[in-house]
């Protein structure tokens, strides 16, 4: 019975640490359905990311929620599986069109 209750803790433990937070006031602009050639990240206000990506005949996807972020940088995923998006130029708005690049590759939003 021990084994089972340890197991049931260490369960309830990993699903709480997978819980998105909402992002922080200073990355607000990070929400929304960002667009780029063969890549596209959804991010939600509650910290929560869909993400795929075509390149060399294959497709990546990641879901999840932004664990943290690093600078421009956020990190995705749930306890020990995590991916890092890597932001050379955050969020911005230009000629009144919402602007990021993520992974070199640029996005708008839509």
């Amino acid at each position: 019975m021990n084994l089972l209750r340890s197991f049931l803790v260490l369960f309830l433990a990993l699903l709480l640490a997978g819980c998105g937070q909402p992002l922080p006031p200073d990355k607000t602009n990070y929400a929304g359905d960002w667009r780029g050639e063969a890549m596209q990240i959804i991010v939600t206000q509650d910290g929560r990311v869909q993400y795929s990506r075509a390149k060399n005949g294959t497709t990546t996807k990641v879901q999840g929620p932004i664990q943290k972020f690093e600078g421009n940088d956020f990190v995705v995923g749930f306890a020990f599986v995590t991916t890092k998006f890597v932001v050379s130029k955050p969020p911005a708005q230009e000629n009144g069109v919402w602007k990021m690049t993520v992974d070199g590759v640029e996005l708008t939003r839509r």
